[in-house]
């Protein structure tokens, strides 16, 4: 009896990873004019809703990912309009067809996969130095605020948020290319300043380890010197 339970539970949590493998990566979709991006990496999630042509922002959540039994499911971190689903568990019913996932979320929708996240810098990062006064100064990483990027191998987002909460301070996306030493980002929503959408931002960039050097001008034109870790 125990050797079936523990054979039960080998198979239960294959068929989980497995699911989860294909699961990792960026999708899209769209309803009118509304783009959705949905990141999926290191069992993450973020959600993004906009409009790139009118340079419109409407929402962004994400949090914890896991997939099982035709469902996601995890702890929301971050909601854009609701600070009040912060730390709440959601569950989105889910059926994927190749290349296809279907989602029942915001009514059904179909979403497209775009990449597999196969890109060695894809991931779930957070700053954790910052230069100050000429060097690297350490972040304080311990508490609830936190600034992420999720990137997989075309797609990225950076959202500021607070765990505890529920404070959502900002975030911005698009599409990226990083090659040669080059990371370049390509806005296609940022929620503090619409003028920035469409700009195209490039920095000096290396991946050591867990890792991430990150240096150039933000789109103040303003120097950045930062690194950023696996989280």
């Amino acid at each position: 009896m125990k050797k079936c339970i523990l054979l039960l539970i080998i198979c239960f949590s294959i068929h989980s990873l497995y699911a989860q493998d294909k699961l990792t990566g960026a999708w899209e979709t769209r309803r009118g004019d509304t783009s959705y991006t949905m990141i999926i990496v290191d069992d993450y999630l973020a959600i993004s809703m906009y409009d790139t042509s009118g340079k419109h922002f409407f929402r962004t959540l994400g949090g914890t990912v896991h997939s099982f039994k035709g469902q996601l499911s995890g702890i929301i971190e971050f909601d854009s309009q609701d600070k009040t689903s912060v730390g709440l568990e959601y569950r989105f019913p889910s059926r994927l067809k190749g290349n296809i996932l279907e989602l029942d979320r915001y009514g059904k929708m179909s979403w497209i996969k775009v990449d597999d996240a196969d890109q060695h810098i894809a991931g779930n990062w957070r700053i954790t130095q910052r230069e100050q006064n000429g060097k690297l100064s350490a972040i304080h990483t311990s508490g609830p605020r936190k600034t992420i990027k999720i990137l997989s191998t075309t797609r990225f987002q950076w959202a500021a948020i607070n765990t505890e909460t529920g404070e959502f301070s900002g975030t911005g996306g698009g599409t990226y290319t990083f090659q040669d030493g080059k990371y370049t980002e390509h806005i296609l929503f940022f929620s503090r300043d619409a003028s920035r959408v469409g700009m195209s931002l490039t920095f000096n960039a290396r991946v050591e380890g867990k890792d991430w050097y990150h240096s150039g001008k933000s789109s103040k034109g303003d120097p950045i010197n930062e690194v950023w870790s696996r989280n």
